[in-house]
């Protein structure tokens, strides 16, 4: 029986490339799939775009593929990724381009069509279309201030590319997991939901688990491992291998790593990624199948193999996320530490007087976010501080201020209210970093728009061999 195998590329933009090498010099793999888009990275990319129109991109996909395309090439080994972000054209150009100016050649795909922010501009649309996913709320009060709107787009156009021919495939917004379902429904000849064939739906069902336990690198394989107590047994992690899956075409999988890497594949560290950012395990939802969790069985079979079986799957939805961004306003943050003895009523005092210089100075403001790093800045409300007696014998408390305001003076300003306190406020400071730390916000906006509208203008465009 016909197998693939398939590997984890990058789990988010600026991730490590050095496990990918490993996969293809030595895990055998047929395919790459690289996830650079994390749910807020597109607002990460806006901010490049906003300085030069010709970024948007996510552009740790030219040095990624510089140092691996020797390697991909020797071995034929294809690749596939949503580094296009906000502008799969740009990416792709500089590819090219990059490509060029050593002398090699690639065959390289784009997919684009998944921006839909003129839709969500339209002020004809009916006064109930696009409202927030969770909250209901109408898109009336942000829409004068989108900036992007992308829709996750499935696995239908990347299978298009390749089977077109293409060595690289770059896209924008796509489902994190559909990268890696796109290279095995064209390897193993699955038919897609919409064809005119009866679709695969449980084969897509495991491909789709495949997908979702491959999409963060090394955390399918041990790293970000939480449970207590076994995290220290993961070895080598600073030589971690990414996940390697191995699928056959009855869906059937094993997911393993390259020989002679870091990092551990067994029954806990890959349930531990199963369910990981899943709301339902019994009703994950893609734009290719609509994935239910509760047959799967995970049989470890040692020697970092953990076979994958049962996933089941019924038809996809009639509408696509989107992931929308607008400005939302200006940020400014300051951190300050104090030291023992009285450290927590110093920091306190110090709160206090921000609070006071605030207020009398008219400074317009939304919020003053403070929280204490070390104490409570990962579980916020839910790491209840100690009491101030404990507090006030402690080494050092650090305290950071986040100031949230529509006012981008205000946000400029905010740091100028600190460093008279140096001299003139609680003792023992130790410093201040971020006083000149500002940036624009902004928010997110997750919403669903009808499928057939949006795949209706998916484009794939080969841009051909480089020389």
């Amino acid at each position: 029986m016909k197998s693939i195998r398939i590997g984890a590329g990058l789990g988010f933009y600026g991730d490590n490339w050095e496990p990918i090498a490993a996969s293809i010099e030595r895990g055998g793999v047929q395919f790459i799939a690289s996830d650079h888009l994390a749910e807020l990275t597109l607002a990460i990319l806006q901010k490049d775009r906003q300085r030069d129109p010709a970024l948007g991109y996510a552009r740790d996909v030219v040095p990624l593929l510089m140092k691996l395309w020797p390697l991909m090439r020797e071995r034929g080994v294809r690749f596939v990724c949503n580094a296009g972000g906000l502008n799969p054209q740009g990416a792709a150009q500089a590819v090219l381009a990059a490509f060029k100016a050593k002398g090699w050649r690639a065959r390289v795909a784009v997919v684009s069509g998944d921006d839909v922010l003129p839709r969500l501009l339209d002020p004809h649309a009916p006064a109930d279309a696009h409202a927030h996913l969770f909250t209901g709320a109408p898109l009336h009060s942000v829409r004068e201030r989108l900036v992007f709107a992308n829709a996750y787009l499935g696995a239908a156009p990347i299978v298009a590319a390749l089977d077109a021919g293409a060595e690289i495939v770059i896209t924008g917004r796509v489902a994190d997991a559909a990268l890696f379902l796109g290279p095995l429904v064209h390897g193993l000849g699955w038919t897609l939901a919409g064809a005119t064939a009866q679709p695969d739906l449980d084969r897509l069902a495991q491909g789709l688990t495949v997908g979702h336990l491959l999409e963060c690198s090394g955390q399918g394989s041990g790293g970000n491992f939480g449970s207590q107590g076994a995290w220290q047994a993961i070895p080598d992690l600073a030589h971690i291998g990414y996940p390697v899956a191995e699928v056959w075409e009855d869906g059937s999988a094993v997911i393993t790593k390259a020989p002679g890497t870091g990092g551990l594949v067994n029954f806990d560290t890959v349930r531990q990624q199963l369910l990981y950012e899943v709301h339902n395990p019994h009703a994950y939802f893609s734009p290719d199948v609509v994935l239910d969790m509760g047959s799967i069985r995970l049989q470890d079979e040692g020697g970092d193999r953990v076979r994958l079986t049962g996933a089941r799957g019924t038809a996809p939805p009639d509408r696509l996320k989107v992931v929308a961004g607008y400005r939302d306003g200006h940020k400014a943050e300051v951190t300050w530490g104090f030291s023992w003895p009285d450290a927590w009523d110093k920091a306190q005092a110090a709160e206090a007087t921000i609070r006071t210089l605030l207020k009398e100075k008219r400074v317009p403001h939304d919020e003053l976010y403070v929280e204490y790093p070390g104490l409570n800045s990962a579980h916020g409300a839910l790491a209840p501080l100690p009491k101030p007696d404990a507090l006030n014998q402690a080494n050092e408390i650090w305290t950071r201020l986040v100031l949230r305001t529509q006012d981008k003076a205000a946000a400029d300003g905010f740091g100028r209210l600190f460093p008279w306190m140096g001299l003139s406020g609680p003792a023992y400071t130790c410093g201040f970093t971020g006083l000149h730390n500002t940036s624009e916000l902004l928010g997110i906006w997750p919403t669903l728009v009808p499928r057939a509208e949006v795949e209706a203008g998916v484009k794939v465009e080969h841009l051909g061999d480089t020389a």
